[in-house]
């Protein structure tokens, strides 16, 4: 505990604000979804695979004027916190192990900080709840960030528009990461980005 809480201090210069821009619903996992976050200051996104509850908790905090009869758990975590004067001060993703997130959330209460682990979906549906920013390391959007330039966009699309992944069952393991790449293209384009993140991760493996 003591020495993530170090690591956190000695990084915190370091960290990367990311942004919300869309919750896509997979169309290759029955009830799972994927959430893309973008790079505040850059062109990377993203892609987070979550839970079709944690992927509703986010969009009814992102609607406002959505108003649930009765609290969701992240409201009810929300309103004990309020009760208690427990403010979450931000939400570091800092870490991916094997295409699975870790986040902390950096709670304050009486000018005194703690960390605590959490589910990255949890604690971006706390984040919008708690109206905290959200960041990672550069580590994290170097391995796992997807960026395609806008100029390239059209050119792959051309060279693989007979070969999308989304209408054929496909090995991907038996890709090579040129073919990988071209076909997370096509994912982000189509805005599966659960098959982008999968894809992602399948280049991952292989670079290693």
């Amino acid at each position: 505990y003591y020495f993530r809480k170090i690591l956190y201090l000695l990084n915190y210069m370091s960290l990367i604000r990311l942004t919300i821009n869309r919750i896509s619903y997979s169309q290759t996992h029955n009830g799972a979804y994927a959430l893309l976050l973008n790079e505040k200051n850059g062109e990377r996104k993203l892609p987070v695979v979550i839970g079709g509850f944690e992927a509703q908790s986010i969009a009814v905090a992102l609607e406002k004027e959505i108003k649930p009869p009765r609290p969701l758990t992240h409201d009810l975590f929300k309103n004990f916190s309020d009760c208690f004067e427990i403010k979450i001060k931000q939400v570091i993703i800092h870490k991916i192990v094997d295409g699975v997130f870790f986040s902390s959330l950096i709670c304050v209460r009486d000018k005194i900080e703690e960390i605590i682990d959490s589910r990255t979906s949890d604690a971006i549906a706390l984040a919008i709840r708690f109206n905290s920013p959200i960041f990672t390391y550069e580590n994290v959007l170097e391995k796992a960030g997807i960026i395609i330039k806008a100029e390239e966009t059209e050119k792959i699309k051309k060279e693989v528009s007979n070969k999308n992944p989304k209408t054929k069952k496909i090995d991907y393991s038996k890709l090579s990461l040129i073919q990988l790449e071209k076909a997370v293209a096509i994912a982000v384009k189509n805005e599966d980005y659960e098959l982008a993140a999968f894809l992602r991760d399948e280049i991952n493996r292989k670079k290693q």
